[in-house]
């Protein structure tokens, strides 16, 4: 009982979630954009989305893959299909993009496992599709894009031209619709980092031409935070595909034994429910290198990162006990 109990405590005093009666703001309207697999710290993110949505706070346009290993589409629609939002639109790139394998072995587990309703990556439409299709449909300046893996798809979709779903360029469609960019990208204040190495052209395509404020969670924040244990050992929950990624991965990697390093929930999180009063913003712009490498220019405009505020251990409860949410009966 007592695990519980504080579970709740930290949700609701850190997260803020809201009280019965307690009046609440608008959810934040979010695309998610992500490489989940084979690296699992994107299933914690998308975990803590459904969870954040579920309790009100977050209204989830779209998840959309910027990787395409075979069984991406299925392990969003596993997801998505266990959380409730089996309808949600999933998005793919057709053309260039990275495909890692799953040398871990829980995404076939999970697709065999759970029920889904896409079977396979043929069966999404591409991504910029899913992109320019329901930015269309948002009043202006409403949608928070959080992106935890490669800026594949937003380069991609701010050179897309005029289509079906709006006359408007690419550029120009996300000047209109959208608020804000949020990234799992880069190293600060300086260094290298995957998700911006790994498509690096795309990356400096997307930070230097991106027409909205972009704030980043860079390496140094996500590596310090810990999480997954208490999932794995909550005995609580039981056919839970977040907690099966876990317990199946989490042994492979000397590196895991006291939790998966957590990158992409901070941006889920920062996201949501803004900077604070988990981190402190510097401004300033990235500059980004044609190998990936990125500084930071303080003198430039448009750019946040984020710098530590609430102690690791108390985001690392926070981040912890979003993951354990279970979906709404």
């Amino acid at each position: 009982m007592y695990r519980f109990v504080a579970i709740g405590a930290i949700l609701f005093l850190a997260v803020g979630l809201p009280s019965r009666g307690q009046p609440s703001s608008p959810p934040v309207s979010i695309i998610f954009d992500t490489d989940i697999g084979p690296d699992y710290d994107d299933v914690g993110a998308i975990t803590v989305l459904h969870a954040l949505a579920d309790s009100g706070q977050a209204r989830i346009l779209a998840t959309v893959a910027s990787s395409k290993y075979p069984r991406v589409v299925p392990v969003l629609s596993v997801f998505n299909t266990y959380f409730g939002r089996p309808d949600l639109p999933i998005g793919v790139p057709k053309g260039a993009a990275f495909a890692d394998a799953d040398s871990q072995h829980w995404s076939d587990s999970i697709t065999a496992r759970y029920p889904h309703r896409l079977r396979s990556n043929d069966q999404a439409p591409e991504a910029v599709a899913v992109y320019r299709r329901v930015l269309a449909r948002q009043p202006d300046r409403s949608v928070t894009v959080v992106t935890v893996g490669f800026l594949t798809n937003l380069a991609n979709l701010l050179d897309s031209p005029a289509d079906g779903f709006s006359r408007l360029s690419g550029e120009e469609l996300v000047r209109q619709k959208v608020k804000a960019l949020v990234c799992m990208a880069g190293k600060f204040p300086a260094g290298q980092e995957f998700n911006v190495e790994k498509d690096a052209k795309a990356s400096r395509r997307v930070f230097d031409h991106w027409p909205t404020p972009v704030t980043f969670s860079g390496f140094e924040i996500g590596e310090k935070i810990k999480t997954g244990l208490p999932l794995v050992r909550n005995a609580g929950i039981r056919h839970s595909p977040a907690q099966d990624v876990f317990r199946i991965s989490l042994p492979k990697t000397p590196n895991d034994r006291n939790g998966r390093m957590s990158w992409d929930q901070t941006a889920v999180l920062v996201a949501v429910k803004g900077a604070g009063p988990y981190y402190d913003l510097r401004p300033g712009r990235i500059v980004t290198a044609a190998d990936g490498s990125n500084t930071w220019d303080e003198t430039g405009k448009g750019h946040f990162y984020l710098i530590e505020k609430m102690p690791v251990a108390r985001v690392t409860q926070i981040i912890n006990a979003l993951m354990m949410h279970q979906p709404k009966k």
